[in-house]
């Protein structure tokens, strides 16, 4: 594996089992024990009903672009040889939306409410990034 130069997360108490199941190829959020509603990004309480019973629940990893950019300069060198590039906020059929990229596409061909699909790119040993690639219609 090579170098990875772009910059990496940092796993919180919080966060940690997010990380864990995209080490495994499984994107999983939290959902509430008490109103049900799935989040992310992570943390100890809920932002619905402001319980602290949660669990971890596997998504079906598919969604939509909800917004996006393409990023056409270059704002840390890791990502010299990607630009352009787009980052999506996905809203995933679960409810939750996350921050990520959209990749194997155009970034000129991506559009808002584009079916999209989880794929995961191994970073390092510890992190693996889930990404979005266009869902076959």
């Amino acid at each position: 594996m090579n170098e990875y130069t772009k910059p990496l997360p940092t796993p919180t108490a919080d966060s940690q089992p997010f990380w864990d199941a995209c080490r495994d190829e499984k994107l999983t959020c939290q959902r509430c024990d008490d109103c049900k509603t799935a989040r992310f990004p992570p943390h100890h309480v809920c932002p619905n009903c402001l319980s602290v019973n949660s669990h971890w629940e596997e998504m079906s990893g598919k969604g939509s672009v909800f917004s996006f950019t393409v990023f056409r300069r270059v704002y840390d060198p890791g990502f010299a040889d990607e630009v352009p590039y787009v980052v999506a906020l996905i809203e995933l059929e679960e409810g939750p939306r996350m921050l990520s990229n959209v990749v194997s596409i155009d970034p000129d061909k991506v559009v808002c409410g584009m079916p999209v699909k989880v794929v995961f790119e191994k970073a390092t040993q510890e992190i693996t990034l889930p990404k979005f690639e266009p869902a076959e219609s």
